[in-house]
């Protein structure tokens, strides 16, 4: 890039307080309408829908192979509940008024992996575990797929490798499932990658290989490697279209549930939903799940740490993934593991450019103090980066950049009938001495 092209955009107003660590709010420019904006992506209902269906078609392998899937029938879905105490939590610590109701989607009690990547991840390793089974002739798409848990197919797996780069979450859910089919499989975690999670992993029969650097360098190994192996599958967090479809499923399912509690979306009735961002691919396909369903009555942000803002700085300045937060002086490394990357995904920016909202930006210390609030008031334990989330609603009546965009979109008057959903990506599995650490941790 031409270098003072790249000085007068590290000049902007708002990326120099990102560069000086600070907490910003940045709404979208380039926001359209939503049928507007899905002209230009090739991505459609239908996708989401064919994604739908062979979760569906798994369901009975999932059912016989972990038993906490029973009571959903080999579903994997998450509650979503109302959080009223939380919300006067919000209220007086941000000396705000959340209008509205305020529901909690707790992707961080997801059945097997604990975490939201449990939707991707898992949906990615079991379409490649079909494709190979199909191409193979071992299956057809009418049989029962309790077939997956025999002998014969885990030895069949068995040649087969898959591998991945992850800070943590991503690499349980396809360590997890991909072990249970009984591929050999190999999870690359970055430096900040929490210990537990590793243990985890190996105790479920996963092979980690742990890294000194951040999230990219375990991604750029782990391609490579996996490039190099006729029998490798790759799973690429950046710009699979498969994990990002099996992210989106969530809308539909928070559709039937918001259904279930007689909530209404549409022009009179918005739904705001506020998403931790990494890498991307979970928001990412999360967002574009709801706007499929909703269209211009949800407004989706994203939140990410103060130290690795990197959808911000990617959609902000238009480089999508040409841009890293080191490029902006900062670190990348930040206490919200899952979240702790330098460079997004510019398959996510590029699909999200029209349809997303905006993205707020919080300190490390706050994930804690908001950790503790949840637990306190609704008896709900959630990660740090999960709580990422819960400033969405707070900042979202209490600055004027967002006060201007609900002006702009004229929500002003419909903000009594919103509901705000904070999105919890993960937290279930982390181990009770740990939750006690993280209960001690930047503690006021």
């Amino acid at each position: 890039m031409d270098q003072a092209l790249w000085d007068q955009m590290k000049n902007q107003p708002l990326l120099k307080r990102v560069s000086a660590e600070e907490e910003v709010i940045w709404i979208n420019e380039n926001l359209t309408s939503s049928a507007l904006a899905m002209e230009k992506i090739n991505i459609t209902m239908d996708d989401i829908l064919d994604a739908e269906a062979r979760l569906a078609r798994f369901a009975p392998f999932l059912e016989k192979c972990f038993p906490e899937t029973a009571p959903s029938k080999g579903i994997i879905e998450s509650p979503l509940v109302e959080i009223p105490a939380m919300k006067k939590r919000l209220e007086t610590e941000y000396n705000t008024t959340i209008p509205g109701k305020l529901l909690l989607k707790q992707d961080s009690h997801l059945p097997i992996s604990g975490s939201v990547k449990a939707r991707g991840g898992i949906y990615e390793v079991l379409k490649h575990a079909e494709d190979l089974a199909l191409e193979h002739g071992k299956i057809k798409v009418t049989d029962d797929y309790s077939k997956f848990a025999s002998p014969e197919f885990k030895e069949f797996f068995s040649q087969f490798k898959i591998q991945v780069g992850s800070t943590g979450n991503l690499g349980l859910s396809i360590g997890i499932m991909s072990a249970a089919l009984g591929f050999h499989v190999i999870v690359h975690m970055s430096a900040d990658a929490k210990q537990w999670k590793k243990d985890l992993l190996r105790q479920k029969g996963a092979e980690v290989v742990e890294y000194d650097s951040d999230y990219s360098k375990a991604v750029e190994v782990g391609r490579k490697n996996s490039d190099a192996d006729p029998k490798s599958y790759f799973v690429d967090d950046e710009n699979s279209v498969t994990l990002f479809l099996g992210y989106a499923v969530a809308a539909k399912r928070v559709k039937a549930q918001l259904e279930e509690m007689e909530i209404p979306v549409d022009s009179e009735h918005p739904l705001f939903i506020y998403i931790p961002c990494g890498v991307g691919g979970a928001p990412g396909g999360v967002a574009f799940g709801f706007k499929q369903l909703f269209g211009d009555s949800v407004h989706v942000f994203f939140i990410e740490p103060t130290l690795a803002p990197c959808m911000l700085v990617g959609m902000a300045s238009g480089l999508q993934n040409k841009v890293s937060v080191q490029d902006f002086g900062l670190s990348g490394l930040t206490h919200a593991d899952g979240l702790a990357v330098g460079r997004a995904s510019g398959f996510v920016g590029t699909t999200m450019d029209n349809l997303l909202s905006g993205i707020f930006t919080i300190e490390d210390a706050k994930l804690y103090d908001l950790m503790r609030d949840i637990v306190n008031t609704e008896e709900i334990f959630l990660e740090p980066s999960a709580c990422a989330s819960f400033i969405g609603p707070a900042y979202l009546m209490s600055h004027s950049e967002t006060l201007e965009y609900l002006k702009s979109m004229g929500l002003e008057d419909k903000m009594k009938n919103a509901v705000h959903i904070p999105w919890a990506t993960g937290g279930n599995l982390v181990p009770e001495e740990i939750r006690k650490q993280y209960m001690e941790t930047y503690l006021k």
